[in-house]
């Protein structure tokens, strides 16, 4: 009942992130570096410093609990930074190839080698036992999303360069899963550096809440990569004047606050569904391919609801269910072998 309950508040943060690209079709008279640095900073300062406080427990202080361990807060930024680059090509990806597509290649390559590098780092055996476990459940999830991946191609042969360019303004196909690729690459850093940041995860500090400060040395790191790249691209571009323009400062600003806030859902989320697993568990330690998982189910319905599958053959729907099937077969396939 538990491991359901960690599931279904997983979920709910995932179902979050995946909606958080939607408000981007709200913006008005910006240039993406601008809206990518105005929602980077509620997604990765604002927001995940509140979530941090949350986990300081009575006669501490938030600074007290980073300075705990400094090489452990420094290895966590540090890993931010290099998330940081994807989480920044993660952005290009759905300008490139769509929410549903652009997630489902790179959270898939960021659940696979976020879930099995800390596994390798930590001497398990992906040969037998529970590690044999662990990678035939990230494989299957690879399998559907390579499945959804093909779908996607066919989605590309069987529509109009005119309805592609309706779905996705910039659609570009090999470009977009190049950066897709290098994103779930880079983004796996991520899960490296709740790895480094365990030292922070300190006693006293509420179990529902403990991953947090941990995450927010990440997101820092993210935002210091991603804020260099989106002012060197205002400069270029010459849209620093984007920030002056004050007939759309409230409506942007409160879109990409809202932008910040689903983001970072998926973190937030994940740390109280977590503390309900069972510490040392192969569900526990296949909770990051979940989390990406999710990610890829809920980012293809919005890409049903934005339309972006409008159009494609019967056969095309067919193998796009059969992906996400799949899917939601790896999400308790380690379940089923719990000892």
């Amino acid at each position: 009942m538990n491991t359901l309950i960690g599931l279904l508040i997983i979920s709910v943060g995932s179902f979050g992130q995946s909606s958080s690209y939607v408000p981007i079709n709200k913006i008005k008279q910006w240039s993406w570096e601008s809206f990518w640095l105005t929602q980077g900073i509620f997604a990765w300062l604002v927001f995940p410093f509140l979530g941090a406080l949350l986990a300081v427990p009575s006669g501490s202080s938030l600074g007290a609990i980073l300075a705990l361990d400094a090489s452990a807060s420094l290895r966590a930024m540090f890993f931010g930074m290099l998330w940081g680059v994807g989480g920044l090509t993660f952005g290009l990806s759905m300008r490139y190839l769509g929410i549903a597509m652009g997630q489902s290649v790179a959270l898939g390559t960021c659940s696979a080698f976020g879930t099995l590098i800390p596994a390798m780092l930590a001497g398990t055996d992906l040969f037998r036992g529970n590690g044999l476990i662990l990678l035939i459940g990230v494989s299957i999830a690879l399998a559907g999303i390579v499945i959804i991946g093909f779908a996607g191609s066919l989605r590309t042969s069987e529509m109009s360069q005119e309805d592609q360019r309706k779905a996705v303004k910039d659609f570009a196909l090999t470009k977009g899963l190049f950066v897709a690729l290098l994103a779930g690459v880079m983004s796996a850093c991520f899960a490296l550096g709740l790895d480094a940041g365990r030292p922070l995860f300190i006693e006293g500090a509420s179990e529902l809440f403990r991953t947090l400060p941990a995450t927010l040395m990440i997101t820092f790191g993210g935002f210091i990569t991603n804020a260099a790249f989106c002012l060197s691209q205002n400069s270029k571009n010459k849209t620093f004047g984007d920030y002056r323009k004050k007939a759309v400062w409230v409506n942007n600003l409160l879109f990409c606050m809202l932008a910040g806030g689903l983001w970072y859902s998926q973190f937030f989320g994940y740390s109280i569904g977590i503390s309900f697993l069972e510490p040392g568990s192969v569900m526990m330690a296949f909770t990051w391919s979940i989390l990406m998982t999710l990610n890829i189910l809920f980012s293809n319905f919005w890409g049903i609801v934005l339309k972006e599958w409008k159009g494609v053959s019967r056969k095309t729907r067919i193998i796009l269910i059969a992906g996400l099937a799949i899917l939601v077969f790896s999400l308790i396939f380690p379940e089923l072998f719990k000892s």
